[in-house]
């Protein structure tokens, strides 16, 4: 614990990096900063209970964790049925989210706020591929929105998944694009003032940045609202949050995400996110971790929806099960 508290206390205190800067004065992110290296560590989103305000691992568990990525490095090879990984371990011993506890830090017990009623009626009555004990699928709004390829949800998609966890940055005068390797890129117009109408939404929302020193802050509003409860398939909505439990969290109108980026290193960018949606969680929740610069990092075409078959074998195989099911209560 010793040596946790005095790693924390030594970042906290030390100087701040100040990056290169762009052409036109920016400081300059560019590059390519994947963290499946989190998922793959099981750093995960909620704290342990039994942890309480513990936000770091004790000496003892985090050489358990290191024992498992050193395990899972030495299973890798070149196989396309590899399930093993390269440098996991000295990930760990290099990066400060290698001795977190979670990955959200706010509220302090490292656990989700309690959702609204009205939230987790809608929570519990959410259909999706993903939840637990459901067999039925009859059409497309027995699906959430990723089983259909339209949007991992947001902020979903900057959190850490089984997969497919690039991020490569771009920057041009006035904007910083971050093309993410799973869904999407996000166009950010940086310094620029105004609101989409409320009524326009978007899977990714509204974002506008701007730079506080060296660090960019991203606002964004005006995300696509709704559940995965309601049959009104336009009125369907991404889960905020990624994870099989919690796959069909509604989406309330005053969704709000506060983003800040800071380079801590030329190669390490800490990433913060707030998120506040007043009709779905009693109150805001922050997550953080450390994005690891790997320019070598190769981001492919994500083609979800071409081809997607996951739909149509969902609704074939569980309209047969039931013939089957009917037929076999006509006999008797």
């Amino acid at each position: 614990m010793l040596m946790l508290a005095s790693m924390a206390a030594s970042q906290e205190a030390a100087p701040a990096f100040h990056p290169d800067r762009t052409a036109w004065g920016d400081p300059d992110f560019r590059g390519v900063w994947p963290v499946q290296n989190i998922n793959d560590a099981r750093i995960p989103l909620e704290r342990p209970a039994a942890m309480g305000d513990r936000a770091w691992l004790t000496e003892e568990e985090f050489a358990e964790r290191l024992k498992q990525a050193q395990l899972s490095d030495a299973s890798y090879s070149d196989g396309i049925d590899s399930e093993g990984t390269r440098g996991l371990a000295a990930w760990l011993r290099s990066s400060r989210t290698g001795h977190a506890a979670s990955l959200l830090v706010d509220p302090p017990d490292g656990r989700l706020p309690p959702l609204t009623r009205a939230a987790q009626v809608l929570h519990e009555a959410g259909r999706s591929s993903y939840k637990e004990g459901q067999t039925r699928f009859e059409w497309i709004t027995d699906m959430d929105a990723f089983d259909r390829c339209i949007t991992r949800g947001f902020p979903a998609m900057m959190l850490p998944k089984p997969y497919n966890n690039g991020v490569r940055i771009f920057q041009s005068p006035g904007y910083v694009v971050l093309q993410l390797e799973m869904f999407g890129t996000r166009v950010v117009p940086v310094g620029q003032h105004g609101r989409w109408p409320d009524a326009v939404r978007a899977w990714n929302g509204s974002s506008r940045g701007r730079w506080d020193g060296d660090t960019l802050v991203i606002e964004t509003t005006n995300i696509v609202t709704g559940d995965s409860a309601t049959t009104d398939a336009a009125r369907r909505a991404g889960s905020p949050l990624p994870g099989r439990t919690l796959a069909t969290l509604p989406m309330g109108p005053g969704a709000h995400t506060l983003e800040r980026l800071t380079m801590t290193g030329a190669d390490t960018i800490a990433y913060e996110l707030t998120y506040t949606d007043p009709e779905v969680f009693t109150a805001p929740w922050t997550a953080a971790f450390e994005w690891t610069r790997d320019d070598a990092y190769q981001i492919y075409e994500y083609a979800c929806h071409e081809g997607n078959g996951h739909l149509r074998a969902l609704i074939e195989t569980s309209r047969s099960l039931e013939r089957e099911r009917q037929a076999g209560r006509g006999a008797h």
